[in-house]
């Protein structure tokens, strides 16, 4: 899911799930504006969009700035604990991952991990199945064992599983993980990107909690917002209320520490929280940076300060193997 530019839990009676969906179709538009502006590379991420639009430098520069930081810890994970040529088996679990590519952007780098597996309504993993099943490139990065059925939004292959599934319904959740081939002793990552600031905080803590008992090493990786009660993020909440997609959650976790607590009190080792503009002037790669601020022209300075501050990254820690000490943000 994607934020759009805010949250909040006064509008609960107003939230639509067609509409949070939707911001699935923003996330895939944003992307490929970044694509077309040189900023990443995704040979897939066109197939989802149905026409281009050209975003302006300050959202080119944000989503930039969350797909490096998420790709960046990614690949620190999937390195974690492997030796020499022993390469250790890990699994990647996707919470409403909407439209994503990154499975396929992976298995073209030869960087899958041994198994991915994507959760999302049903209206999104038919379409995300029928497009699937319509690109010959994409199909391909699958193997030719590869199952898709469009009805039920089901994708099953080797290394890569899609499958419908609301995820506040634990047992669902639970069976869904089973049928997907998820083993619980492997290093798991557990993604979710704007989407457990949009259920009720009841629900969030049930899924943290349950991905916690369920996997002893594990990252669990959250980016959203906060923030909500100065004007910025007041406007923020609004703006979002006004699409039909509050943000249910964001008074429960309104900052940093909020976020970090989170993991902590429900069963979680260790927890690490930053905004996301101390993430792009820290841990983005200096490199990196500097190529992609001579993108296009930017003037935006104090509005970016802003946005950035009202959004961030926080993951729990599960270690039972003892892989994640070099994992993370550093100071």
């Amino acid at each position: 899911m994607e934020p759009a530019e805010a949250g909040g839990g006064i509008a609960a009676a107003r939230s639509s799930p067609a509409a949070v969906q939707a911001t699935n179709d923003d996330a895939a538009a944003s992307k490929l504006s970044c694509v077309n502006k040189g900023y990443m590379k995704d040979d897939c991420v066109h197939h989802f969009v149905r026409r281009a639009t050209k975003r302006a430098p300050i959202i080119n520069r944000g989503y930039y700035a969350r797909w490096s930081v998420l790709r960046k810890l990614m690949l620190q994970f999937l390195g974690a604990g492997n030796g020499g040529t022993d390469q250790k088996r890990k699994q990647i679990l996707s919470l409403g991952a909407g439209f994503d590519t990154t499975f396929f952007q992976l298995q073209g780098e030869g960087l899958a991990p041994y198994l991915y597996v994507e959760l999302d309504f049903q209206e999104v993993t038919s379409k995300k199945a029928a497009i699937i099943n319509h690109y010959t490139e994409m199909k391909e990065k699958l193997g030719p064992e590869a199952t898709i059925s469009i009805e039920k939004g089901e994708v099953t292959s080797t290394h890569y599983k899609l499958f419908s599934a609301d995820i506040r319904e634990i047992p669902k959740l639970d069976r869904v993980i089973h049928m997907a081939g998820m083993d619980p002793s492997l290093p798991t990552f557990i993604i979710a990107e704007c989407v457990l600031i949009y259920l009720d905080p009841t629900s969030t803590d049930a899924i943290v909690s349950w991905a916690s008992e369920k996997f002893s090493t594990a990252i669990f990786f959250l980016y959203e917002q906060i923030h909500p009660d100065d004007a910025f993020g007041e406007q923020m909440i609004r703006n979002l209320e006004s699409r039909g997609c509050p943000l249910l959650g964001i008074n429960a976790t309104p900052t940093l520490g909020h976020k970090e607590k989170l993991f902590l009190d429900h069963g979680w080792k260790r927890a690490v929280a930053r905004d996301m503009l101390k993430i792009y002037n820290d841990f983005i790669d200096s490199a990196e940076r500097r190529r992609i601020e001579r993108l296009e022209l930017f003037d935006e300075f104090e509005e970016w300060h802003m946005m950035q501050e009202h959004y961030c990254v926080a993951y729990g820690i599960n270690d039972a193997e003892g892989i994640f000490d070099d994992f993370g943000f550093k100071e």
